[in-house]
């Protein structure tokens, strides 16, 4: 490969275990910031797999919104960056309540356990396993808003907490 393209996606200054947040405050790539910021990543990639067969729009405005919140993640609050990101609203979290209001509306739940991924269908499988990154997420992310003191991110948390209960509703309804 023509180094000049491989210099286009690789600055290779974390070569020795170290990368920037988006305020370029340089952390080491172990850091939870890194560990919470790909598992939500993780969760993200998972649902573009899952909506090629759900084929959701839902899914879609979800992938957006966690790219939005790892910005927020990503970035120093008392920065000039921070700043300019739009922030989260209250209202997503209520979008994905609403969301989930309907379905459970439509086709509530059974009273029972379920066995994730393999009773309702394939498509339900592959939403099993975003919600159950979606919880790792959340314990990553609490674990990063404790250890950096990021009380700013109150409704990233109640988003990615609410995150996990509707993809356990959409699973059930697919």
């Amino acid at each position: 490969m023509d180094i000049k393209k491989v210099q286009q996606i690789s600055s290779k200054k974390g070569d020795k275990g170290n990368a920037k947040d988006y305020s370029s405050r340089s952390f080491s790539k172990n850091d939870i910031l890194f560990e919470t910021l790909g598992t939500i990543d993780e969760l993200s990639s998972n649902l573009g797999l899952a909506y090629h067969f759900v084929k959701r729009d839902d899914i879609l405005e979800i992938q957006k919104v966690l790219q939005q919140l790892n910005s927020l993640i990503a970035t120093d609050p008392n920065s000039e960056i921070y700043a300019r990101l739009e922030q989260l609203r209250p209202e997503v979290v209520l979008w994905l309540e609403n969301k989930m209001q309907e379905m459970l509306d439509l086709h509530p739940l059974e009273p029972r356990f379920a066995l994730p991924g393999s009773e309702k269908s394939l498509n339900g499988a592959y939403l099993d396993v975003c919600r159950t990154i979606a919880r790792r997420a959340e314990r990553r992310l609490t674990e990063y808003i404790n250890v950096h003191e990021r009380e700013d991110l109150a409704v990233v948390q109640s988003y990615i907490n609410r995150l996990s209960d509707y993809l356990f509703v959409l699973s059930w309804n697919v």
